[in-house]
């Protein structure tokens, strides 16, 4: 008889399909009645929400109509028919519900469909729709596991681009209002305190890179946002009590090269001078081969004021020259004789006429003044740069 009916021209499942055809509506209330009783989180949705799912119930059985009424046996059009379904609902719902809650209605939805076979199928076509349903859920999953990955790759790449716009504004120093808005949109927290870091990119595509900076953060526990800048990579770091040991974290996700951390800050409105620093360091590491990384900003205070960095000529010339000059107890003349002495503490006290104790007694007083020690090779650099910056600009 079925046979008879297929040379007619006649569709397989005929009887059935104007059955289930007259049945839709009521279907899909049932279906989503079913759902409000078995899941909890389904009745917490707030009204819109669940009608959206009514809406896609109602897509499902109509293109379970569709996919019966061609055979269901061209994988082509089973895909376009099953996306289909999902696209009654706003891509919002692909946000509000996960990929396991969408399974859980599919199941309610095939559940409530195999429960009514029996008065859904005409007769003598009950095992034939049967199994139609259950390879049409298997399409609807397929389906369902696309537009979540869809979903997934267009929020990924939003992401970097909405990062990308925050780290941008953050270096051109916007206001505090741009940077709120971009950061919030994010769900950045804002915890202190916050950091910027600035190293090479390691190159390939700018989400996998992100997310590998994500990954590396959350096992760190502190959040990030970041930006890839032509061959840099910038990552802001909130919650990161030890920049330098946080960085060290992400330094997997850097390409090779200096990694570069500046200053912390009590809040993201407040981070576009760590992020100057930090970007101004890079630029000079190369000038310290020896540098570790991570190496802070102010620890390259001497290469970035020789690349010609304002800021770090102004630290230099403010927190060492002019506190040493302010201190006074001629600190700046025993600095003096000591590196003409080439760091002799015994050529230097005889130069100064003075007894050795006194000179080791003023050249701790500089440490304690200026943070940085005479007999520390690289403070010693850092300190020389900042008599002669400091005698070149002496009314700044």
């Amino acid at each position: 008889m079925a046979e008879a009916r297929r040379g007619a021209g006649q569709p397989p499942l005929a009887a059935t399909l104007r059955r289930i055809d007259r049945h839709t509506g009521a279907l899909a209330s049932t279906a989503v009645a079913r759902m409000e009783e078995t899941l909890p989180w389904f009745r917490a949705l707030p009204a819109d929400q669940r009608s959206w799912v009514m809406l896609v119930a109602q897509a499902g059985v109509h293109s379970l109509v569709e996919w019966l009424r061609s055979g269901g046996t061209i994988a082509e059009s089973t895909q376009e028919i099953s996306d289909e379904v999902f696209a009654a609902a706003p891509r919002a719902l692909a946000r509000s519900i996960t990929l396991t809650q969408a399974v859980q209605l599919i199941k309610v939805t095939i559940d409530v469909a195999e429960s009514q076979v029996s008065s859904l199928a005409a007769a003598g076509e009950e095992e034939a729709l049967l199994q139609a349903i259950l390879k049409f859920s298997r399409e609807i999953a397929f389906s369902a596991a696309r537009v979540y990955a869809r979903a997934a790759e267009s929020r990924g790449a939003w992401d970097a681009r909405l990062q990308a716009m925050l780290v941008d504004a953050l270096l051109r120093g916007d206001s505090s209002d741009v940077l709120a808005s971009r950061a919030a949109a994010l769900g950045w927290a804002d915890a202190p305190p916050v950091a910027v870091v600035v190293g090479r990119s390691p190159g390939g595509d700018i989400t996998a890179v992100l997310h590998a900076v994500y990954r590396a953060a959350r096992r760190a526990r502190f959040e990030v946002i970041g930006g890839v800048h032509g061959d840099r990579l910038v990552v802001v770091m909130g919650g990161a009590t030890d920049p330098v040991a946080s960085a060290s974290a992400l330094a997997v996700s850097f390409g090779e090269g200096p990694i570069v951390v500046g200053h912390a800050v009590p809040s993201l409105d407040q981070a576009t001078e760590s992020a100057r620093a930090a970007l101004a360091g890079f630029r000079a590491a190369p000038a310290w081969p020896g540098a570790p990384s991570p190496v802070t900003a102010e620890a390259l205070l001497p290469e970035r004021a020789l690349a010609g960095d304002m800021e770090a000529r102004r630290t230099l010339r403010h927190d060492a020259y002019a506190a040493l000059a302010k201190a006074g107890g001629a600190l700046l003349e025993t600095l003096d004789a000591f590196f003409a002495a080439g760091g002799v503490l015994e050529s230097a006290a005889r130069e100064l006429y003075v007894h050795p104790n006194t000179v080791r007694y003023r050249l701790k007083r500089v440490a304690e003044v200026t943070g940085l020690s005479p007999l520390d090779g690289r403070d010693a650099y850092a300190l020389r740069l900042a008599l002669t910056i400091g005698r070149l600009d002496p009314a700044s």
